[in-house]
């Protein structure tokens, strides 16, 4: 290829590398303005390699699944964090620049999963048992659903740990270390099919973020740390006593223990175990989305953390309350979430988008208020998922996708006024745009984001989940009522967010400390760029990411479907029951530990014939 054919061919990215590099102009350094035409013609890059063209997906499925790749994704930050440990905490500029490499190569490897297309089913799975006395197996896998979520823990961590580096001063090589860890435990616990390892991350995340709050938050911030530890020890506490009785029917039935998430899925417990259980898995992963009434500590974390802490915990951490109730809520107990979705949906709407909104309102404190937003925001998620349809569950992981980008976002700008002023009150502030234009632009951009304005990433998530409401058979005659709800709280953020930025940035500017206030320096800029750029690329282009989700919903939306039906008809039975294998799709049970028939297993004629023929999931 000629280089006029790679001209022809790459002309956008080099056009959006231009134009980031004139934009902005004046007083700008020119490493400023190289480093935002760079970012600029990675997105395009990165928006041009992923655009779907005919033919693609037959020669992507001809790449090579590397059955390593989760395991660096995983390993990569938690080596790097042991490495930490043995350099000198007096060489500052090397455990800054070691950080910057691991989470560099960690992104740089996670974007090599999108070169295979995520048809329906487990990817780059790799399976090694772990201890096999107790049925333990290091099994870690990706499917659409997981896929988003991981690669934003890849492109947000890296920028929050940038933006940290300017601000934290102190106790560098223990921030290292935490932050490294902390995207290690995400990342697996994103990952992870085997309980037992699922637990084992979920609790390692609690450390690293832990020792963030504790030790670079604000006045506070102990209290805050305590908080946030025992709210989600509480509920870890009873996911792993859910874990053990599951374990512990599986193994009634079978004979043999497994911790494996495939295999538990065919336990169908009676009514009332279900339902416990259901309630035990649930709160603890209620409690991190959060969802009202447990969510009482998130806004004292997010005001002591620091701005790197707040990015990670409202970009990634949030996710994986969301993510782990689709994944092991629905997919381990799908009878008692089909029988509640109703009644959940409506604590979604009621506690989480129309409180959120109407507390965010009344915040004067600018970090409380995006934290109260983070409860109505992360409202619309569980409304899409409780609505159990395709569209509202596609536009809830969107959805999380978004809110990690536009809230990360905002929280980065929160920072960035409170290194200059130390104060984050909104009656401190008025006419900002006219001494921070730059920064007045970009604020603005994000709430818009924020608020779900047509163009930007928030509005088709938003529209997927109202759709999906409206759709939903689960719902039933209330369906409608929640999808007022919903729309209600579209109107309440754009009130609470507009209101914010009246005061903040119009009007005049009476406060004598605003009127020399530096506009965005090099650092800044360049952190908020990615953040800035994804929200209209998510937006312009929502099909590169709902593509490779879809097959993913479809299959988890039909084995709902089916299986709830099944759970629902077993549950009246005093003893658990193991549904039988072709309940489920090939594709799904990919993995499973095989084990031997056993004696008595309800998946027997008399379950087959309840399916009738058509309850088996769609391959």
């Amino acid at each position: 290829m000629s280089p006029l054919d790679l001209v022809f061919q790459y002309w956008p990215a080099i056009g959006a590398g231009i134009l980031g590099a004139l934009v902005p102009r004046g007083d700008a350094p020119t490493k400023q303005r190289a480093g935002l035409g760079f970012i600029a013609a990675l997105t395009t890059l990165f928006v041009i390699w992923l655009w779907p063209s005919e033919g693609a997906p037959q020669a992507a499925e001809a790449a090579g699944e590397w059955p390593h790749l989760l395991n660096l994704l995983i390993a990569l930050p938690i080596v790097g964090a042991a490495a930490v440990l043995f350099i000198p905490r007096q060489m500052l500029s090397v455990l800054r620049g070691f950080t910057y490499v691991v989470l560099g190569i960690g992104f740089v490897a996670s974007l090599w999963l999108l070169t295979v297309p995520m048809t329906a089913g487990w990817h780059f799975q790799y399976i090694k048992d772990w201890m096999p006395f107790l049925g333990i197996r290091y099994h870690v896998a990706i499917d659409g659903i997981s896929l988003w979520l991981v690669l934003l823990t890849t492109f947000v961590t890296p920028i929050a740990a940038y933006a940290s580096f300017g601000s934290i001063k102190t106790r560098i090589k223990e921030f290292c270390f935490a932050l490294l860890l902390l995207q290690g435990g995400m990342i697996g616990a994103f990952l992870a099919l085997d309980l037992f390892l699922f637990y084992v991350f979920w609790e390692l995340m609690l450390v690293p973020m832990f020792i963030m709050i504790g030790v670079w938050g604000g006045a506070d911030r102990v209290k805050a740390a305590i908080k946030f530890f025992l709210y989600t020890m509480a509920g870890s506490v009873l996911m792993l006593a859910a874990i053990i009785y599951l374990v512990w029917a599986h193994q009634k039935l079978t004979g043999e223990f497994t911790f494996d998430y495939l295999a538990l899925s065919r336990v169908v417990l009676s009514r009332e175990a279900q339902l416990i259980c259901f309630w035990a898995f649930s709160l603890a992963f209620f409690i991190k989305v959060p969802m009202w009434p447990v969510h009482t500590w998130l806004p004292d974390a997010h005001v002591q953390a620091p701005t790197g802490g707040s990015v990670i915990l409202a970009a990634v951490m949030l996710k994986l309350g969301t993510y782990a109730y689709m994944r092991f809520s629905i997919g381990l107990f799908p009878g008692p979430a089909s029988n509640l979705s109703a009644n959940l949906a409506g604590v979604a709407i009621l506690g989480g988008i129309l409180y959120g909104a109407l507390v965010a309102w009344k915040q004067r404190d600018v970090k409380r208020l995006v934290a109260y937003s983070s409860v109505a925001h992360l409202g619309f998620v569980m409304l899409g998922l409780f609505s159990a349809t395709p569209a509202g569950m596609q536009g809830a992981v969107l959805q999380m996708v978004n809110h990690g980008v536009s809230t990360g976002a905002l929280f980065l700008l929160v920072g960035v006024i409170y290194d200059r002023r130390h104060t984050r009150e909104v009656d401190e502030f008025g006419g900002l745009a006219k001494v921070m234009p730059i920064y007045t632009v970009v604020f603005l951009i994000v709430t818009f984001a924020s608020v779900g304005v047509p163009g930007t990433n928030g509005f088709i998530g938003e529209f997927l989940v109202i759709m999906g409401t409206f759709m939903s058979e689960r719902l039933g005659k209330f369906a409608g009522i929640h999808t007022v709800g919903a729309a209600a709280g579209v109107i309440l953020a754009a009130v609470y967010m507009l209101y914010v930025v009246q005061k903040m940035f119009f009007g005049p500017l009476t406060n004598p400390k605003n009127k020399h206030l530096p506009d965005l320096t090099v650092r800044e800029s360049l952190a908020l760029a990615p953040f800035v750029l994804m929200i209209f690329v998510i937006g312009f282009f929502p099909s590169i990411f709902l593509d490779r989700m879809k097959e993913s919903i479809l299959l988890h939306h039909n084995q709902y479907k089916v299986v709830s039906g099944q759970a629902i008809l077993f549950a009246d039975e005093r003893d658990a029951k193991l549904l039988p294998e072709d309940t489920f799709s090939p594709a799904f049970l990919k993995g499973m530990p095989k084990k031997e028939k056993p004696a008595e297993e309800a998946g027997g004629e008399d379950s087959q014939a309840a399916l009738g023929g058509e309850g088996k999931v769609a391959q």
